[in-house]
C-alpha cells in the first residue's frame, strides 16, 4: 500500500516504495520517480535499478539522486531541482522513510525561490519537520 505524501500539487515524498507502489503511482499521474536512497542501505531494499526497470514498463521516467545524510552540496540540490523542473506531470520522490526525500526538496524549492514559510508549511502538512534546516534554505535562495 502506498505511502504518498504530497509536498505540493506536483511532489510527493514516500518512504520506500515496492513494486506495487510503482502501479499506484502509474495509476495516481506519476510521471518521474526520483530516488534519494542509496542502494544497499538496508538489506532487502528494493534497489534503483529494479525502480528504474519497473517505471519504465509503466512510462515512467527514473532519477536517481542518492543522499545517505542530510549533509548534501549544492550539486546535490541541484539535481534535484533539475530533476523537479523536468517532470511533465507528478513526481514521486522516495528514501527509507521519506524525510530526506523532503528535506531535499525543500533545499530545491529554496533555490528556485520558494518562500520558506510556505515550504515549511507544506513539508508539515506532509508530516515532515524541515523546519531545523532554514537556515541552509535560506543559505540557498536565489541573490544570496
Amino acid at each position: 500500500m502506498s505511502q504518498f505524501r504530497p509536498l505540493s500539487e506536483s511532489v510527493m515524498a514516500s518512504p520506500q516504495i515496492t513494486l506495487d507502489d510503482i502501479n499506484s503511482a502509474a495509476a495516481e499521474g506519476v510521471t518521474l520517480i526520483i530516488c534519494n536512497r542509496p542502494d544497499n542501505e538496508e538489506p532487502g531494499q528494493l534497489n534503483g535499478e529494479s525502480v528504474r526497470a519497473a517505471a519504465a514498463a509503466k512510462g515512467i521516467s527514473f532519477a536517481a539522486i542518492p543522499i545517505s545524510n542530510l549533509n548534501v552540496d549544492r550539486s546535490t540540490v541541484e539535481a534535484m531541482a533539475d530533476a523537479l523542473e523536468s517532470a511533465d506531470g507528478k513526481v514521486l520522490a522516495y528514501c527509507r522513510t521519506g524525510t530526506r526525500s523532503t528535506f531535499l526538496w525543500s533545499f530545491a524549492s529554496s533555490l528556485r525561490g520558494g518562500d520558506h514559510d510556505q515550504i515549511i508549511a507544506q513539508a508539515a502538512q506532509a508530516g515532515y519537520d524541515v523546519s531545523p534546516a532554514r537556515t541552509m534554505m535560506e543559505q540557498l535562495a536565489p541573490g544570496v
